[in-house]
């Protein structure tokens, strides 16, 4: 049963993109049409957790301004929290992501026309990304990005401790940071093989935000420290109430 949900969640995903590209591709031709087509993605992640019957319970402590700058970080465990960050932050933001993905059909197309890209490969790419970024928060659009620096952790709910990036860019223009939990997303879309959806509800938080105002770079590791605890302290928590449920 578990490798049929897993058959119905895939083509349930793409046939939806199919029938939703189009629509994305006239979007994505001009500048300030790009934020519809963030918008298509945000439809094409709500309809597949619906047509795939997986309630997404998103518990808001803070509601980001739509007209506010934000860099948001979560915890990176799951091939699932990219599409799950697409339905919980409705804010218009710029996916900071490796490269690797611009070579899937259609969505690569997508992806390198609205997000930001990280090639690994090259030594230069991170800064490039970086300054790409600072110009993306610069333009009056938010970034959102896993400060894990990809899916690195080998014992979820334990991260890896977080690059200096998101939080670079944020003090440099002084916007806040909101971290997000993604609760379960490593139960539901396991990082192993074989590729297996598992039925649960995702559950995500999304925290009061950090302020920046008047940080300098050499606040950055007290920022960063503070981010990964409330992540961190979050998920504990989270795996130790289901631990006492069972």
């Amino acid at each position: 049963m578990r490798l049929l949900y897993t058959i119905w969640c895939a083509s349930w995903f793409v046939a939806l993109y199919l029938v939703l590209f189009p629509f994305q591709f006239v979007f994505l031709q001009r500048e300030n049409w790009k934020p519809l087509a963030h918008k298509v993605n945000y439809v094409w992640g709500m309809l597949f957790f619906i047509g795939v019957g997986m309630p997404v319970r998103v518990e808001r402590r803070f509601r980001p301004d739509p007209k506010q700058v934000y860099v948001f970080c979560a915890n990176h465990f799951s091939y699932l929290d990219i599409a799950a960050m697409g339905v919980i932050v409705k804010n218009y933001y710029a996916f900071v992501g490796k490269s690797e993905v611009k070579h899937i059909p259609l969505l690569g197309y997508m992806f390198a026309k609205l997000h930001v890209q990280v090639d690994r490969s090259q030594p230069n790419s991170r800064a490039y990304s970086l300054a790409k970024s600072i110009r993306t928060l610069a333009s009056g659009r938010s970034i959102m990005i896993f400060p894990e620096g990809g899916i690195r952790a080998t014992e979820p709910p334990q991260m890896v401790p977080f690059r200096d990036g998101a939080f670079t860019m944020a003090i440099q223009q002084q916007v806040p940071i909101v971290p997000v939990t993604l609760l379960n997303n490593d139960l539901i879309l396991p990082d192993r093989s074989p590729i297996r959806f598992h039925w649960h509800p995702l559950r995500a938080v999304i925290h009061p935000p950090i302020d920046t105002k008047g940080m300098t770079q050499e606040d950055l590791e007290q920022l960063k420290e503070e981010t990964y605890k409330i992540i961190d302290n979050e998920l504990m928590k989270a795996r130790k109430s289901e631990s006492v449920k069972e």
